[in-house]
This record gives C-alpha cells, structure tokens and sequence, in this order.
C-alpha cells in the first residue's frame, strides 16, 4: 500500500440540487442557490423552470444561481400553444416538474428521449388527476410523451386522501410533495403499494421543504391496524424505509421561502471514487460528502464495509483503502443507483454476491440488470440476471481484465459508464484510458460532466 493517498472533491448531490432549484423557483422574492450540479438533468430541470416563469442568472463567481421565483408554473393557453417541456433523459425532471407544472395553470406537453417514452409514470398521473389535473398520454399508454391542462391542484375528487405508491420510483411521492404546497386546500398523501423503493429520497425531499419553511406532518404506525404516530424534524430523520399502508404526510397550503441555499455533496456519484479507493493501488479520500446526509445512496459506506473494505470516515470526508474484499448479499432496494457500482465491486471480490431486491432497474436510463451483466462478462466475469437483480461471481484472487479487442457499451448510461471505468484501474498509464475502450463515454455529462477530469487523478 502506499504512504500518499489521493484527494478528490465529490461532485453536488444532482438529487439535492433538482430539489433546491424547484423550491427556489417557487418561492416568491429572489433566492441564491450555490454549489449546485452543472450537469445535462439539471440543465432540463432549469430550461423548464425559466420557460414556466421563473428567471436564473448566474451568481457573479460563477458558483449557482440567482433566482426569481415565480407565484405558480404558467403554460400554453391551449393545447395548440402547450409549453414544451422536453426532460430529455432525465427521469428526476420528468416527475418531479410533471407534478409541479399541473399546481400551475395552463398547457405543458412533457415529452423527452425515445427512452424516456418507455418509462413508467402513470401512477403519479392517476394521483395528479385526482387533484384536477388532466393529462392525456400521447404515446404508450402511462409513458410520455404526455400533455398536461394544469387548473391548480385542489382537494382531491373522492376519498380524502391520495394514495401514491413507490413500487416503480420514489420521485412520485417526492413531486406530490414538492407540488403539495400549492395546493388550494391540504392534502393528506398515504404511502401505498407493495414495497418502497429508495425512501431516503423523500427524506432528501422533506429536508428540502423543511429548509424553505415548508411544515410537514409525517406519521407512521407499526402497522396497519396500529394508532399513527407523529416524527418530529430528529425521529424523522431515523425513518430507515416506509412501509406502505404505515406512513403518510399532511402538507397545507404554504409559500416557499426565498433565501441562500447551498448543495451537499452527491454520494452517488462520490460511489464511483470511493470504489476505486478499495479496488485501486492506492487510498483515495473523497471530501464535501456529509456524514448526517439523508441521500439514500450514503448507505455506499454500509455496503463498503459490508464486503470488507477499509474505511475511515470524517465530518465532510470519507477515505477508502485498498482491501479484498469479499461477497455479499445486497438489498439493492433503497439506494437502486448504485447497483452498477456495486456489481463492479462484487466482481472483484471473493466469492459470489446477489443483488435483489431491484426489478425496477429494468426500466433506468438502460436495463441495469442486463447492461451489467454485459459487460462484466467482457471482463472474463461470470454473471446472471435474475427477475429483481443479478448474481456476480467473484474473481479474487484474479482480477478482472477485458479482452484486448473489447468495447465496453455504455449502453447510453452515464451511470453504466461511470461504474465500467473501475475496470481500467490496472491500466498501466492512466485509469482513465479506460474511457478509450467504451463506445461513448462523454455520456457521464448526465449527471457528472466532470467525472474523466477527476477520475485522471485516480492511479
């Protein structure tokens, strides 16, 4: 091992950042957000605000934005004049903003990339239509392209709550959230379902509201036939998972805040540099990641030392040493952006590791049970998909290693790419001429634009 350890900064949290510039947009005055994600999602996120009604300039150091909110979202006068909303890839602005639009007034057409069309939204429309809002799907059926006549949001037609469910993705109970306080009356939203994927979302979410002066009342109960409990802001932040049928959230209406806000670290993508430190030669210490973060995808450090890697944490820093690490069973449910990550990992490691838990990473940016299967096979590594995950079977005490002729895809996902360059750790001159053996590794703009730059420094 070596005495030097290499030092990198974590990217902003894009999470964080989609939260902090929606709540800025909404709230009434002008708000300063520093330190956000520059990256492809949020530059959607920010084109569809500013087309809405809000405005963002650049802060003069070039570190955020200044932003003047907007009373509510302003589309089309008619579906012939609709604003065009285009998300692109970015399945976080699609349904946090689809529901934030329909609290406004107006026409929106939400539409995006031929592969977010294939991606499911149509149990957040069916809670937004319950709230007045009408959307009409112009492709597959639950999919956008859609078109959307927002009238405001109101008290919901039928019973008196909306249930939502978190089966597919946690952004749906997130928009309600962030478009609940525009609301004409209070909405009681119950978490509903079979199961609930990445719940620390939402907690990255109520943090957000709470941060613009937004109340909530968050209750759970031990189950269904149980008396509901209320959190206050520190029992809150111990909710672990949400069991559906045993948590909902009362919102009122309410004006979001303006203020200066400033983006924490983003642990997903921090993921990748806190791998290289275990499966490289040398330590890596990645800092402006928080200890306290409610990112879901801070449980990376559980699963690090799960299979065994050495790690030391601090206040706004944690550093991973090189370790053998070995197998291990992952519930991949609450942190689903790290299962490409994690696959890669377990690929190093001795024996074999299941991924569960995760079925709906078939409907990602790509397939991310097939994509890593894929390409981990390019690397001499056996792996099977199975319905909710994948099966790896660890090379330790040999290393994984491409084929000289390989070309690893991306398959258009920058979180497919950013994992596939811990592969190139070996190489001898640079780990980033891993990027020369992928067949479109600029597709890290998504969410990392910088990622080649900082991953040159990793040797």
């Amino acid at each position: 091992m070596h005495d030097s350890i290499i030092s990198v900064t974590a990217p902003s949290s894009k999470s964080a950042s989609h939260r902090y510039l929606i709540g800025a947009a909404l709230a009434r005055g002008i708000s300063r957000v520093r330190h956000p994600l520059e990256s492809q999602d949020l530059e959607r996120t920010r084109a569809i605000l500013c087309a809405a009604g809000a405005s963002m300039t650049p802060l003069p150091d070039n570190d955020g934005w200044e932003i003047r909110g907007m009373p509510a979202p302003i589309g089309g006068l008619d579906e012939a004049h609709a604003l065009s909303c285009d998300v692109h890839e970015s399945g976080t602005t699609c349904r946090l903003l689809t529901a934030v639009l329909a609290a406004g007034q107006g026409f929106f057409r939400v539409h995006g990339a031929e592969r977010m069309h294939k991606r499911p939204i149509g149990d957040l429309a069916q809670a937004l239509a319950r709230l007045g809002a009408k959307i009409r799907f112009e492709g597959e059926p639950d999919c956008p392209p859609l078109l959307l006549h927002a009238r405001g949001l109101g008290p919901p037609h039928g019973e008196d709550r909306i249930q939502i469910s978190m089966d597919v993705s946690s952004q749906y109970f997130s928009g309600l959230l962030m478009a609940a306080p525009l609301s004409s009356a209070p909405l009681l939203l119950e978490l509903s379902g079979d199961k609930a994927i990445s719940w620390p979302y939402v907690g990255l979410t109520l943090q957000c509201l709470e941060d613009f002066g937004i109340k909530t009342r968050v209750e759970t109960r031990a189950h269904t036939e149980a008396p509901w409990e209320e959190h206050d802001a520190r029992s809150l932040r111990a909710i672990a998972e949400a069991v559906p049928g045993c948590l909902r959230v009362t919102m009122r209406p309410a004006s979001y805040r303006a203020g200066d806000y400033c983006v924490e670290g983003d642990w997903s993508g921090a993921s990748y540099l806190l791998a290289a430190g275990a499966l490289g030669r040398v330590p890596v210490r990645v800092e402006g990641l928080r200890r306290d973060s409610l990112q879901g995808d801070r449980v990376f450090l559980d699963i690090l030392k799960n299979m065994g890697a050495h790690v030391n944490v601090a206040p706004n820093a944690v550093s991973v040493f090189p370790s053998n690490l070995h197998a291990a069973d992952i519930d991949m449910g609450p942190c689903p952006d790290l299962a490409p990550t994690v696959a890669v990992l377990a690929a190093f490691a001795q024996g074999t590791s299941r991924l569960y838990n995760a079925a709906h990473l078939r409907v990602k940016e790509s397939d991310r049970i097939a994509a890593p299967v894929t390409e981990l096979r390019k690397a001499g590594i056996a792996a099977e998909e199975r319905s909710d995950g994948l099966i790896v079977y660890g090379a330790y005490p040999r290393r994984p290693r491409l084929a000289n002729n390989a070309v690893l895809s991306t398959h258009n996902d920058h979180r497919i790419a950013m994992s596939l360059a811990l592969l190139g750790l070996d190489e001898a001159d640079n780990p980033a001429s891993i990027a020369a053996r992928m067949d479109d590794p600029k597709v890290v703009a998504k969410s990392f634009p910088r990622f080649w730059d900082i991953w040159r420094q990793i040797r």
